[in-house]
């Protein structure tokens, strides 16, 4: 029997820009997966709830996608896109989350 697993193929990145005051300000910017990686992203938070995620690489040419998924189940219990939100059917609204990244 296959496992059901979440997979994420976009995310936010965290960036910097040039503030006009001079120097720098952090900010996130949605990106595909795999264009974070080829540009050497190293931090990552879910797009739609601002959670922590786990990045899996493709390691092989016929292996499964780059991709992320939640780190914390409570994340993917409320986060829209979340595998156990859309699975479940007790009518729960979904929230940021609770320990965002920053």
């Amino acid at each position: 029997m296959a496992i059901d697993r979440e997979k994420f193929y976009e995310c936010e990145v965290k960036r910097r820009r040039v503030k006009a005051t001079g120097g720098y300000e952090p900010f996130w910017k949605i990106k595909p997966i795999a264009v974070a990686l080829e540009d050497n992203d190293t931090e990552f938070r879910c797009k739609d709830c601002g959670g922590p995620v786990k990045l899996y690489k493709r390691r092989t040419e016929d292996g499964a996608a780059s991709h992320i998924e939640h780190k914390l189940k409570s994340d993917s219990e409320y986060c829209l896109a979340g595998m156990h939100f859309l699975k479940a059917t007790d009518g729960r609204q979904s929230r940021m989350s609770q320990t965002p990244v920053r």
